[in-house]
Parts: C-alpha cells; structure tokens; sequence
C-alpha cells in the first residue's frame, strides 16, 4: 500500500474547524477534540433554532397586532375575522410593521374592521344574510 501523509488535507480541515470555533471559549477553540464537539453542537442548535426562529416572531407579531388592535377597541381575533370578511390579503408580518410605525394607518384599518363586523353580510362574498350553509 502507499504511503498517505494527509499534510494538507488534515490542516485543511482542522483549519476549516478552526474558524467556525473561532471566538469560543477556553478550549473549544483551541484543542481539535473540544472544537469538534463545541462545533457539532453549535451546528444542532443553530439547526434547531433557524425553526424556532420562525415561531418566535409568529408570536412578536401576533403581540404587537393584538396590543394595536386593543388601543383601537379589538381583539386579535376579532381584527384578524373582520380582516377575512374584508377579504384582506395583508400577513401578520405587515400588520405588525404597520401597527409600530404607523398607528394612524392602523387605526383607519381598525375602523374598516370594525364596519366590517358590524355589518358582516355586506362583505362576505356568496352567504345570503350572513348564514353559513
């Protein structure tokens, strides 16, 4: 059999290792077995939270649509029916931004919400006096 030496490719590689446990603490980026495990986790939960990421401002959003809709005389739930009735396409995240930087735009969106829900069988499109069939 031939003889591997893998010089390069062994200092390429812990040299890659290297600079992904760069600024960690102690030995997770200085001795090759801590930096391996301290990479193999950060990479588990950097996996885990790029899906929590997502929740988590589901939920920003919906908090701040709910404290808007509640300084207009809503509820969350109530505004978001009354957005379906008018059949508007807007998400949450657009609301959200809407609700923090212009409360005067979210309040005229409230009023439509609000004649909306007072007169639903105006605006529900195929349904007769408001009854579901």
């Amino acid at each position: 059999m031939p003889r591997v030496k893998r010089g390069i490719v062994r200092r390429a590689a812990r040299k890659k290792l290297s600079q992904r446990t760069k600024g960690y603490f102690l030995t997770k980026s200085k001795l090759y077995r801590s930096m391996k495990e301290a990479a193999d986790r950060a990479g588990r939960f950097a996996y885990r939270d790029r899906r929590r990421r997502k929740r988590d401002f589901r939920r920003l959003w919906i908090l701040r649509i709910n404290a808007a809709a509640r300084q207009n005389d809503l509820t969350y739930s109530q505004l978001m029916h009354g957005l379906k009735l008018l059949a508007s396409e807007m998400d949450r995240k657009s609301l959200a931004e809407i609700a923090a930087r212009d409360p005067a735009a979210f309040a005229t969106l409230a009023a439509d919400v609000k004649r909306a829900l007072e007169n639903p069988a105006a605006t529900e499109t195929g349904l007769t006096n408001g009854a579901h069939e």
